[in-house]
Order: structure tokens, then C-alpha cells, then sequence
């Protein structure tokens, strides 16, 4: 028989063997990946030179960066920490708010639930099942999407009652060692949130010394809040981000008091950028004077045919009455296209394009999406009797994202630094579909499923 038969049977083996090879070089449960997410932080910051960030510039030179990586719609907290941890855009993790969108029924108001479980709000399998399914020590801490996921070692789960839906092993140490004073979650809400911030961070550092996880996950929050107060490139932002760089110093420092810098990688980066907004759009107050909506004394809506839930720079419209549908939808595009502030209307047939399911096959998705002009964004408000208003500092939400993942300001940095990575190693701008499955890599592992792919130009042979 002639050998060549075998050629491609060979050829096979050999890059099969090879990849075997080369994911044994990264794999070991000796090894340690930590995927930090500073909310809010736009790409920008980095070259800003007002920004207080010597940390982070520093792991920045040390390791690899990208110019930018563009986001997930919506880009919001939740649906773009799930994609870090999946690969996959929401058409199909299906995360699409801070929470699970309800549709109550015929005529009656729709509304974000933020407590449910992870098994209610991911419909795929997240980076951290499958690593803990093959043997490795998962934790995160102020991770969205994460309530009673059976696959995380350590939780500290970004939800309305933490401390409730904390792995209780967690808890007890926490209390213990005096970094959380009591495991009451009303008095835990009454912290500023910079004390929240530290508190997440010193959590971070006790699981990193006390039980070294191959992955984990940390979400600290404080520049988005100040953001959304102040606007960004605020002074209070500039002070958020001083705030944020000293806490990535005491993660680093807490892998050298575990022993495990060198056998570790770090890997930074945002859900979202921001962009400031001084004029609000609120969609609902139209919609109630057009006879839409019928709206109760603050904050509720009693009833509604229409309804927009706000993303920020986008609204999500929904309709609640299947008979009345054609006409209210007509109703809407006509009062919002002679809208101020309102750059574009979405409907059905653009959606894939924005990597966001299809309102036919999910019950979350809405119907049209209103994107706002540049300076404006939108608001949940029915009440009052103006449908744009103006933003002052009193009032506060300077600040705003959800914006479409094409807008520039929207970009999140990423910054990949330690064992594996390549130093000096730059690239253009990436997705954050990439994430997931480079962290697997790094790991000896495949992601199965995800969209994304590994960012090799920046990985360190062994």
C-alpha cells in the first residue's frame, strides 16, 4: 500500500500531539489565573494623564495590553461579566440586565429581578464550571450572575443580600478575622462604597493566601459608582481610580504573602467604559401622555401597553398586549422619532448585528431599542410632566454607559500580565469573547463553546 495513505492520519497525530504538548506546558493546578474587573473603567484612563493609575501602568509595562477591547450590548455590569466568563456574546448566555427581565402579563409593567441564581440568569456552561469540573479551586468575589453557582469553591456573589448567598466557610472566616464586622446585609448596604471596595479586596486577598484558587474572579465596583454620580474624569473618578490602583497593590501583595506570584497570571480589565450625559430622554413620561402607560405616585407604574427599560445609552422597548401591538409599536416609533436626543430606533431585524437575541426566541429581549444622541441617555422615570430633563449634580448620574459596544468610550482596557504572558506584547483592539478561552489556555484547558479566540500573540512559550 502506498505510505502516502497515511500521510494525513500522520499529520493528524502530530498536531494533535502538538497541541496535547503545548497545553501541558500551561496546565497545572500548581498554576493560578486571577481575572480582576474594575467597573467602568474606560480604555481611556490608561493614556490620561490625570489618572492616578502607577499601579496598573506598571503591570501594563510588565505584561501585555491591548488598545482596547470592545464590549458586550448592552454594555452594562452583568451582561459583560458574563460574557468574560462564558466567551459568548448575550444572544446566548442571555444575560441582558442587572437581573432577569419578568413580563408579569397582558398589560401589566415589566421589571428587572436582581435576585436570582446563577442557573437562572447564564444559560451556558461559565469558564469557572468547567475548570472546577476538571479538578480546579474556583472563587470569585462581587461577581455578578453568580448566586448559588455550585462551581465556585468561595463566593462572595454580587446580589441585593451578599452576605446571605456567601459560601458560608467564606462568611465565617470573614467575620472571624474582622473584615466583615457581622453578617447582617442591611448594615453591610449602609457601607459607602468605597468600604465596600476594601472590604472586596481585603475578601480577595484572605481567599488568595488561605486557599490559592486557580481562578479567580474579582469586581471591584467603586469607580463605576462614583461615575454614574460625578460623571467621568471627574475629580471624585480621578479619586475612584486612586482608590482602585492602591487595591491592586494589595492584591499583588497578596500573592507574595501566598508564595504564588510567580506561578500566577493577572488579568485586567472593565465590563464597560463611560460616557458623560446632561440631558436625560424618559420615554415612559411620553408614553404615559400618549395613553401607554398609566403610572402611580412614585415610583410605580401600574400599567402599561408600553414601556422602556432603560440600559443607559440605550432603552429596551417592550409591548404587553399582543392585540393591540401594531398599533401601539406605530404609536412609539411616531412619538420617538420626533423625539430630541433620540439618534436611531432598533427593531428586530438589526439585532444580531449587536450580538443580542431575538425577541421571537427570548422572552427578555424587547422589541425596538432607542439609541441615544451623544450628551443624552435614558431613564426609567413615568412621572412629571417632562419627557427630557436636565442633569445636575443634585440630581446626580453625571455619568452613563450602555451605550452601543461602537462607541469608542465604551472600550474597556486589558492588561494581562505574569506567568505565560508574554512581556512588551501588544495588540490592537480585541473582544471580550476572548477572554474566557485565553484564561483556559493559560490553564491547560479548551473552552468548548465560546465564540472567542485565544489571544496567542501575547502568550509566553514554557
Amino acid at each position: 500500500m502506498n505510505s502516502a495513505c497515511f500521510r494525513p492520519l500522520s499529520v493528524m497525530v502530530v498536531v494533535v500531539a502538538s497541541l496535547c504538548l503545548s497545553l501541558s506546558a500551561f496546565g497545572s493546578t500548581n498554576h493560578h489565573v486571577i481575572l480582576i474587573t474594575i467597573d467602568g473603567c474606560a480604555a481611556y484612563y490608561l493614556s490620561d494623564t490625570k489618572a492616578p493609575l502607577p499601579t496598573l501602568r506598571k503591570l501594563a509595562r510588565e505584561g501585555a495590553t491591548a488598545a482596547g477591547m470592545r464590549v458586550s450590548n448592552p454594555a452594562i455590569t452583568w451582561p459583560n461579566h458574563t460574557t468574560l466568563v462564558t466567551g459568548v456574546h448575550p444572544e446566548k448566555h442571555s444575560v441582558l440586565f442587572n437581573g432577569v427581565l419578568v413580563r408579569p402579563g397582558l398589560g401589566k409593567p415589566v421589571r428587572v429581578d436582581g435576585q436570582r441564581d446563577k442557573a437562572e440568569l447564564v444559560a451556558v456552561p461559565t469558564l469557572y464550571d468547567h475548570l472546577h469540573r476538571a479538578g480546579y479551586r474556583t472563587a470569585e468575589i462581587n461577581w455578578p450572575c453568580t448566586r448559588r453557582a455550585e462551581t465556585l469553591d468561595d463566593s462572595f456573589p454580587d446580589v441585593p443580600d451578599q452576605i446571605t448567598h456567601m459560601t458560608r466557610r467564606l462568611r465565617d472566616e470573614l467575620v472571624t478575622v474582622g473584615i466583615l464586622e457581622g453578617t447582617n446585609d442591611s448594615a453591610f448596604r449602609l457601607q459607602s462604597a468605597a468600604a465596600k471596595d476594601q472590604i472586596w479586596t481585603a475578601a480577595a486577598a484572605h481567599v488568595i493566601e488561605k486557599r490559592r484558587p486557580n481562578f479567580m474572579l474579582l469586581h471591584m465596583l467603586i469607580c463605576d459608582s462614583i461615575q454614574h454620580k460625578y460623571g467621568p474624569k471627574s475629580p471624585a473618578a480621578y479619586a475612584a481610580l486612586a482608590q482602585v490602583d492602591a487595591q491592586l497593590g494589595e492584591v499583588l501583595r497578596s500573592l507574595d504573602r501566598a508564595g504564588i506570584r510567580e506561578r500566577t497570571t493577572l488579568i485586567i480589565t472593565a465590563d464597560h467604559g463611560f460616557e458623560t450625559a446632561l440631558k436625560i430622554i424618559n420615554p415612559n413620561v411620553a408614553f404615559r401622555k400618549a395613553g401607554l402607560l398609566e403610572s402611580a405616585s412614585a415610583p410605580g407604574i401600574l400599567a402599561a401597553r408600553a414601556q422602556i427599560v432603560s440600559e443607559g445609552g440605550i432603552a429596551m422597548v417592550y409591548f404587553t398586549d399582543p392585540a393591540t401591538i401594531k398599533e401601539d409599536k406605530d404609536k412609539v416609533l411616531t412619538l420617538m422619532r420626533e423625539h430630541e436626543g433620540i439618534a436611531d430606533i432598533l427593531k428586530s431585524d438589526q439585532f444580531p448585528a449587536l450580538r443580542m437575541p431575538d425577541p421571537a426566541k427570548n422572552h427578555q429581549m424587547a422589541e425596538l431599542i432607542l439609541v441615544a444622541k451623544e450628551g443624552y441617555a435614558f431613564n426609567n422615570d413615568a412621572h412629571g410632566e417632562a419627557s427630557l430633563t436636565d442633569v445636575t449634580l443634585e440630581t446626580g448620574n453625571q455619568g452613563h454607559h450602555g451605550f452601543l459596544s461602537t462607541n469608542p468610550k465604551m472600550n474597556a482596557p486589558f492588561i494581562a500580565w505574569g506567568r505565560g504572558i508574554k512581556p512588551g506584547a501588544q495588540l490592537g483592539r480585541i473582544d471580550n469573547i476572548d477572554v474566557a478561552p485565553t484564561i483556559a489556555r493559560l490553564l491547560g484547558q479548551q473552552l468548548a463553546g465560546a465564540d472567542g479566540q485565544v489571544l496567542n500573540e501575547i502568550l509566553a512559550g514554557e
